[in-house]
């Protein structure tokens, strides 16, 4: 189930937004489109790629609020999203989703005290995410009841860095949970670092870099083939990194 088929990028040459300068940005206004085939989609690569600044103006673009939350969230603490989603189009599929969630790691105390505001103290609100103030939960924790109990079918998830918040079990727990709501006709889209994260199998992984964004294999990335070198020999690894 795709709810975003494809985003493009209108010509931004002479754009004067900072985002013209960053490689996968300009990449992405040259190629025809960055399609969205597969229910598990990944941006992967190295911090200042522009990877989370897509995911953002995707994101926005499509309708939710720049520092997270859901389809009718509307609040900003500080506006600091670029205006890439101003050029950006979305082609999107027949079907809409029922529900969706734009998580962002750095904001997500923002998107709680949102949540915990339009609770009022009534319960009715938290009770779709767990029945539990979000604030009153360690960070990897709200996140997790976040996923469990606001999650649901026919969503469509955009999630930057969910691991952030994650230990690796949980990491792999998060796996198990996005699998029931694929099964279930949800969609993701996902920025991470994370191997763990970064494994659902028959998912789309677009790796951005200082030539631009390329499709490429779960075990040809970076994130991958790093961490792999670091447990094989971690010893090996720091004498790598120490050495003078």
């Amino acid at each position: 189930m795709s709810y975003i088929i494809s985003a493009k990028l209108n010509d931004i040459s002479g754009s004067a937004d900072y985002t013209a300068d960053i490689p996968a940005v300009r990449c992405l206004a040259e190629m025809d489109e960055l399609r969205f085939d597969n229910a598990v989609t990944y941006f992967v690569g190295e911090n200042g790629t522009g990877k989370s600044t897509l995911l953002e103006a995707i994101a926005v673009k499509y309708g939710f609020n720049a520092e997270g939350g859901s389809l009718n969230f509307s609040f900003s603490t500080r506006a600091t999203h670029s205006a890439l989603h101003n050029e950006l189009k979305l082609i999107k599929g027949i079907e809409r989703p029922r529900t969706g969630f734009f998580l962002r790691s750095e904001s997500f105390y923002n998107a709680a005290t949102y949540i915990e505001e339009a609770d009022g103290g009534s319960g009715k609100v938290l009770a779709g995410y767990g029945g539990i103030s979000l604030h009153e939960q360690s960070h990897g924790e709200s996140f997790f009841s976040l996923v469990m109990n606001r999650f649901r079918g026919r969503g469509l998830y955009i999630l930057d860095e969910p691991e952030a918040a994650l230990s690796p079990s949980r990491q792999m727990s998060l796996l198990i949970r996005m699998n029931e709501l694929v099964k279930q006709g949800s969609q993701f889209i996902i920025v991470t670092h994370s191997p763990i994260v970064l494994a659902y199998p028959d998912s789309l992984i677009y790796q951005f870099n200082e030539y631009g964004i390329e499709v490429t294999d779960y075990k040809d990335t970076e994130t991958y083939s790093v961490m792999k070198a670091f447990m094989d020999s971690p010893e090996r690894m720091l004498r790598n990194l120490f050495e003078e």
